[in-house]
Formats: structure tokens, sequence, C-alpha cells
């Protein structure tokens, strides 16, 4: 059984910032890549960001520049800090996570979301 749950989203202004965060737990041998996705009403899951288990980055054009992703691997843990926010951001933010059980079978996780709102 594997876990993932993601925080620290909330409501912020345009120009601002947030980091969230999303642990993996559970019968984990490895997290290979984390990922974070985002949906907004009426539109379809996007890849916001993703990171290896070695540390390579891939950003979405959208938030390149602008979203920072980072990961803790003895932890499971990814962060995205998000900086210079715009309403467009507006969404559910889920991470993903691609695990190795102990169990030797490979699972994806997703986290339940959390809402990220960007607005005056």
């Amino acid at each position: 059984q594997v876990q993932v749950v993601e925080s620290g989203g909330g409501l912020v202004q345009p120009g601002g910032s947030l980091r969230l965060s999303c642990a993996a737990s559970g019968s984990i041998f490895r997290v290979n890549a984390m990922a974070w996705y985002r949906q907004a009403p009426g539109k379809e899951r996007e890849l916001v960001a993703s990171i290896t288990y070695g540390g390579t980055t891939n950003y979405s054009d959208a938030v390149k520049g602008r979203f920072t992703i980072s990961r803790d691997t003895a932890r499971n843990t990814v962060y995205l800090q998000m900086n210079s926010l715009i309403p467009e951001d507006t969404a559910e933010y889920y991470c993903n996570a691609q695990v190795l059980t102990g169990g030797g079978t490979y699972y994806q996780g997703w986290g339940q979301g959390t809402q990220v709102t960007v607005s005056s």
C-alpha cells in the first residue's frame, strides 16, 4: 500500500508565491519519477513539472522560469516552489509518484489534490 499526500495550497494574490509539498509513504523500495499536475475547472489535467530519481527536471512552457520542482529522495518528498503566480495558475494541483514497491511491483500513486487560487 502506497499513500501520496500533498499540502501547501491556498489563496494568494497575483505576483505572490506558494510552496507545495508531497510525500509518498508506505511499502516503498524506491520512488522513481515524481511530478506535479494541475487541473483547472473545465480543462484537462496537465503536467506542470516532473523530476526523475536522478534529479533531471522538466517543466511545461506555461510555468518555465516561474516554478521550481525539487525533491528530497531520502524522504520520498517532492516540492513545487511557485513564484510570480498569475490567475491562470489557479487549479487543483496533484502529485504523482511512480513507485517501485517493497514487493517488487511498479505502482503509480496520485495524491488527493490541493487547491491553488490566485486572485486579488
